[in-house]
């Protein structure tokens, strides 16, 4: 699935300086998520995230994957990380 995605989204978060370091399909709860991880040579505020997501979601959406009710949980990796 990584794979899939991250061919789907290719070059398409370039223009925010953007880049895939993870993404991890998990259960937390009641709930599943797929969560994100993006990096950048930038610093990486709540404004490119909110740009990030909204170009990986229909993406994702198009691609069908996921037969199950999920979270999309995009974000930035800190630099700590």
């Amino acid at each position: 699935m990584e794979e899939k995605i991250k061919n789907k989204i290719g070059n398409s978060l370039d223009n925010l300086n953007l880049f895939i370091d993870s993404i991890k399909y998990e259960k937390e709860g009641n709930n599943n998520y797929l969560r994100i991880c993006l990096d950048s040579s930038d610093i990486i505020d709540v404004k490119k995230i909110v740009e990030a997501t909204k170009i990986i979601n229909p993406l994702i959406d198009e691609l069908d994957l996921i037969n199950e009710e999920y979270i999309l949980d995009v974000y930035g990796k800190s630099k700590g990380e």
